[in-house]
């Protein structure tokens, strides 16, 4: 039994968030997503279509495999384990993803959606240590404490990566700038700083013992059995099935945003590489202070209000960057071109969506993670965290799909954001239910 409140358990824990933040900043979101589409897929159209394929290749396998390794958590005590392989894992393939070259696309993305799998399964048994370590009234500053610490992280290993490999005509340990070096070498410092960081809570967090003399088929058995039973039990505790249903939805249009993003940036509205990475480094900022300040409000105010307030701002922040483009264009047409004026640009207006959705990502998967802390019973927590998982990665494939659908149907980003403000709608109405 982990005792609640000890401070250096949630540290332990929360610095978990900070070591895997720098996967899905430097490696999903804004550098390596972003390096693929445009120096290793043929095109800026066929990469974001196979970016997609497999971002819904990974949801896929998390929501199928999240509730039964959850199960088999529970039962046998196993979920220290799981974390430990799951993070290696990750920090391994991570590390591959720098060898990759122009052409080399099936290489790429099978090692990515392995690194990707990995990190997904690992965050799920972090977040399922929540309740056991934090207090009740506790429960919102802690997990936006862990998210703060999460984007402080990524911000942290995205500003290193912009000063030692790709803003200098130097890059440290001679990494060259041919052939995108540079770049690729980006990842060998994520899987460092995930092996680093994940070491206090894979290591200094003590497991429940585990059930003994047990063999595997057991273990099997029971915990297919157990997930039946869980099926049936999510059904009959209306708050989280309504809950988890409207997380469907608004999550899985957050993951594409996070996605695609940096793609939308360089392909659409013309940021520069270093533009891109300056723009995370905000993006991170804003998402720390966002999820650190909102878990105040998630205390007082409940985690269910926060929800609802990220997501209108979130859909805000997509109408802005869908009309970022044409908006300008469409002033000067109307005022003529003296009236408007310099900085009012595609660039400037993409800036004011990426403040919406720094200030309001963090809260959201913050004070998510809060609100199914405090709604799921204290014996069912692994297995209803890995319905947590497996309701933002049951349908998390449509979106990033339909995306790389939308974008190759209409040769244009612009159409896969509107699937995104579809999504966001949906969860929100949902949300309104719970």
């Amino acid at each position: 039994m982990l005792k609640k409140d000890n401070t250096r358990i949630i540290w332990s824990w929360a610095l978990y968030d900070f070591a895997n933040s720098a996967f899905t900043t430097l490696v999903v979101t804004f550098v390596y997503g972003t390096y693929f589409i445009s120096s290793i897929a043929p095109s800026e159209i066929e990469g974001t279509q196979w970016w997609s394929w497999a971002i819904s290749l990974t949801a896929v396998i998390v929501a199928i495999s999240s509730p039964f390794l959850g199960a088999i958590a529970d039962n046998f005590g196993f979920r220290k384990r799981i974390m430990i392989i799951s993070t290696l894992c990750c920090v391994i393939t991570t590390a591959l993803l720098f060898f990759p070259t122009e052409g080399q696309v099936i290489y790429a993305l099978l090692v990515f959606v392995i690194a990707n799998i990995s990190f997904e399964i690992g965050t799920v048994f972090c977040n399922a240590y929540l309740p056991q370590i934090a207090s009740e009234d506790r429960i919102g500053k802690t997990s936006g404490l862990a998210w703060g610490l999460g984007y402080l992280g990524g911000l942290m290993a995205l500003a290193l990566s912009l000063v030692l490999l790709v803003q200098t005509d130097a890059p440290i340990l001679g990494f060259s700038v041919d052939d995108g070096e540079n770049i690729r070498a980006t990842n060998l410092l994520v899987a460092l700083w995930f092996f680093i960081f994940s070491v206090p809570l894979l290591f200094g967090v003590k497991e429940a013992k585990r059930r003994k003399g047990i063999d595997l088929k057991t273990i099997v058995t029971q915990a297919y059995g157990q997930l039946k039973q869980t099926f049936l039990e999510v059904k009959e505790h209306k708050t989280i099935y309504s809950f988890l249903i409207s997380r469907l939805f608004y999550n899985d249009a957050l993951v594409t945003v996070f996605a695609f993003g940096g793609i939308y940036a360089s392909a659409t509205v013309g940021f520069s590489f270093e533009e891109i990475m300056i723009l995370g480094i905000v993006l991170n900022v804003l998402a720390g202070l966002g999820a650190f300040i909102f878990g105040y409000f998630d205390d007082i105010n409940g985690s269910k209000k926060v929800v609802k307030w990220s997501i209108k701002f979130l859909m805000l922040a997509c109408v802005i960057a869908i009309l970022s483009p044409e908006l300008p264009g469409l002033m000067e047409l109307i005022f003529g071109g003296e009236a408007i004026p310099d900085w009012f640009n595609s660039k400037f207006l993409f800036w004011v969506a990426a403040v919406f959705i720094g200030v309001f990502s963090g809260p959201n998967q913050s004070s998510s993670r809060a609100l199914m802390s405090r709604i799921t019973p204290e014996k069912k927590r692994n297995e209803f965290f890995g319905f947590y998982a497996f309701s933002g990665k049951a349908t998390a494939f449509i979106g990033p799909l339909l995306f790389g659908f939308a974008t190759s149907l209409f040769n244009t980003q612009q159409a896969g954001l509107v699937i995104v403000i579809l999504l966001f709608t949906c969860g929100y109405l949902f949300l309104k239910k719970v």
